[in-house]
């Protein structure tokens, strides 16, 4: 060796002076020179004869030009690179100070802060080149240098160099293959198209060694930690360290996926996810439960409307106690089917007990089993089972959710009141709202279902309050999506609204449904405002009227309140896909637009099938004139909603912008087609410049109160003098697109 660095020495005489190695790795040495022109000390690269020799030499540099175009804050910039007597070298800053690995050698484990602090800069590196085209597939600490208290990233775009560079196949464990501690099992199975989500593991490792004191995965040799990684479950990191934070732990688990789709999507997520989720710890002293969907034991498997039924009803009675915190609904029922660890579920949502429990119906008899579990060690707390008839259903829920108050030491100011708030006697009248929620929670095909299940309800018994505000809300869905007439809808969705407030003043349910009736067809938004923040009073912990009344307040001009609403409406319910691509448009709409993209892409995976949550990813890429991106998350979004008119026409105006007018027509032709709502044609119109056409559609669109108008038009429109006369014509003067 000490020949072949000689030839080189001489080879780079007029350019560099080396001075000492720095360090050796599987593929290249590292040296200590100075760069002469510049009178400055460098990092010095060089890779081993045998390497060089497996290397088509242009190939390679041309590929590490992609590397030396990043320029980012937390990316060691490449200064030169080459080849000279037989070695391919490149040239990085030479970094005072000492790598990640330095500082966690001997197992030692950084302080929480400074973890995600180091992670989420080594996040912002990688998020800028992966938005370059530049996947690094070697994140570990050696990679990570520290300088002053910041991470520098060191070595990207040298994997994916030598591997299209590579004249074989290069098995041996360095910058192909990544390394073992720290590679995505999809590296790790020698996939080369590998995507963000694989450096997203990497430094989810990283991050678990930063703080546990090891990677997740060690072995004696190079197969066994490989084979861990495929068998063996991550260990949480509270196994290891006491103190570090349940939501920080979960966001650290969820970048380790072994699945590639059940991680976060890109590095900023995740970085999003270290830091929003710490900063929500609750107190350890207060009391918080998840209910988990009871599984359906009945005979019938249709009977599974039922047994949701039941958990929806526990945690609608235990949302109500001040002094306990209660998962939302959504949270809760993003694990049905799912056979996880329970104490990982309490650590994903944050609470100190989880409740789980089985529900069998037979003819008029009931058997229900509920358990409660402490999740911190997985021991029962207490558990109960009723042999009921159908009678005793309302006060079988009542007694599970007074055994809990019991375990959990919640005082109830009202000792003798009821837990469980009988909306009717009548129990066919319940079993068909049951039913009908349970089809509307499903959408698409079962929103028709659903209507047909609460019209049933009411029937049988027409003061029963909350079928109406079911009706009211499967309605209004048909009508914003397009899939019906919205002059038709709109005063169904009010009627059943209003019957619903009429019928019971203290249902959360029906103080929304008025709240969206007037948001998107009454068009009386004081009221709106109103109705949705008594829904909140009612129902504090429900996340929907939060996020609503945040997107109106955002068309409204009033930002701040905006962005609080929909941030705490992900804070309340953060595995709802729902809640995350609303508060979505409600970022959008308030300039807001990098969360925008983060809450469009966290709808995304939570739910890879929901059109809304491509319908925020859409309107967000579209916003940034990232059209490509734009158009096929709409695409996506016209595909899971069956065509809805609404989503055909944001594609149509979206091509339209992106100037592929031919495909925006196509679709304008098709909508006409079907006969769908002015509004929907109006948008491609303007989009393709036909102004005058596109007014006489609006106007025929506010005739139509078309739901989706003042929303999906006041950005593009906002500065035109005809729109803001519109707005006004119809009691909308308050609406700003800026």
């Amino acid at each position: 060796m000490a020949d072949q660095l000689a030839r080189l020495q001489a080879a780079l005489a007029d350019r560099y002076t080396i001075e000492r190695e720095l360090g050796r790795g599987g593929m290249a040495a590292v040296f200590l020179a100075r760069d002469q022109k510049h009178a400055r000390p460098v990092a010095l690269k060089v890779f081993g004869g045998d390497v060089t020799a497996e290397l088509a030499t242009e190939r390679f540099l041309r590929e590490i030009q992609l590397a030396a175009r990043l320029a980012h804050p937390h990316i060691l910039p490449l200064y030169e690179s080459g080849a000279a007597e037989g070695f391919l070298f490149y040239v990085m800053p030479y970094v005072e100070g000492e790598s990640l690995r330095n500082r966690l050698v001997g197992g030692r484990q950084l302080a929480v802060e400074e973890a995600v602090r180091l992670a989420c800069e080594v996040a912002d590196a990688l998020h800028y080149a992966h938005e370059h085209g530049v996947v690094h597939r070697d994140i570990k600490p050696e990679n990570i240098l520290l300088q002053g208290r910041h991470a520098v990233v060191a070595d990207f775009g040298i994997a994916h160099a030598i591997d299209v560079a590579s004249t074989s196949a290069l098995t041996r464990t360095g910058f192909v293959l990544g390394t073992p501690a720290y590679m995505s099992p999809e590296q790790a199975t020698g996939e080369r198209d590998v995507d963000a989500r694989s450096d997203v593991y990497s430094l989810g490792c990283v991050l678990y060694e930063m703080l546990a004191g090891e990677p997740p995965f060690t072995g004696p040799t190079v197969q066994a930690v490989i084979a861990r990684r495929f068998s063996g479950r991550v260990p949480s990191i509270l196994e290891k360290r006491s103190g570090v934070p349940a939501p920080l732990a979960h966001a650290v688990a969820r970048a380790l996926a072994p699945a590639p789709v059940d991680r976060f999507s890109t590095a900023a997520a995740f970085a999003a996810g270290l830091t929003a989720r710490s900063a929500k710890v609750e107190p350890a002293a207060e009391p918080s439960i998840a209910v988990l969907p009871f599984t359906n034991l009945s005979p019938d498997s249709e009977n599974e409307y039922f047994s949701d039924g039941i958990t929806e009803e526990v945690i609608n009675a235990l949302a109500q106690l001040p002094h306990l915190r209660v998962a939302a609904r959504t949270s809760s029922f993003a694990f049905k089917g799912k056979p996880e660890d329970l104490r990982l579920i309490g650590e994903r949502l944050g609470v100190g007990a989880v409740l789980e429990g089985s529900v069998r119906k037979a003819g008029n008899r009931l058997r229900i089993t509920a358990q409660l579990i402490n999740a911190a060690d997985g021991y029962h707390l207490w558990s109960e089972r009723y042999d009921r008839e159908m009678d005793d259903v309302f006060a079988v829920q009542d007694e599970i959710a007074r055994a809990i108050t019991e375990r959990l030491r919640i005082t109830l100011t009202a000792p003798e009141a009821p837990l469980v708030r009988r909306g009717t006697e009548n129990l066919e009248a319940y079993d068909l709202y049951l039913k009908g929620r349970y089809f509307w929670l499903r959408r698409g095909d079962g929103l028709q279902k659903a209507i047909d299940y609460f019209q049933q309800a009411m029937a049988a018994d027409p003061d029963f309050a909350a079928p109406y505000a079911g009706l009211a809300d499967a309605y209004c869905i048909l009508g914003v999506y397009g899939y019906m007439s919205s002059t038709l809808i709109a005063e169904r969705v009010r009627e059943a609204a209003e019957r619903a407030v009429a019928l019971d003043d203290r249902l959360a349910d029906g103080h929304y449904s008025v709240g969206l009736y007037e948001a998107y067809f009454g068009w009386n938004l004081a009221r709106a405002e109103r109705e949705f923040l008594r829904a909140s009073e009612l129902n504090p912990r429900w996340a929907l009227p939060h996020v609503w009344l945040g997107e109106l307040m955002a068309a409204l001009g009033r930002r701040d309140e905006a962005l609080r609403l929909a941030r705490h409406a992900q804070e309340l319910e953060p595995l709802s896909p729902q809640v995350h691509a609303l508060a979505g448009l409600t970022f959008y709409v308030a300039h807001s637009s990098d969360e925008a993209l983060q809450a469009a892409e966290r709808a995304v995976e939570l739910e890879a099938t929901f059109p809304a949550s491509y319908n925020a990813l859409g309107w967000v890429h579209a916003d940034r004139q990232e059209y490509d991106a734009a158009i096929a998350a709409f695409e996506k979004a016209v595909t899971y909603s069956g065509r809805s008119p609404l989503m055909v026409s944001l594609l149509g105006s979206t091509c339209a912008r992106a100037g592929r007018a031919e495909l925006a027509r196509d679709l304008l032709l098709a909508l006409q087609e079907r006969g769908a709502g002015a509004l929907y044609s109006a948008l491609i119109c303007w989009e393709l410049g036909e102004h005058d056409r596109a007014w006489v559609l609006l106007e025929r669109a506010f005739e139509q109160r078309n739901g989706a108008l003042w929303l999906f038009a006041m950005k593009r429109l906002a500065d035109e003098p005809r729109w803001m006369a519109l707005l006004n014509k119809y009691g909308l003067g308050g609406i700003t697109g800026r």
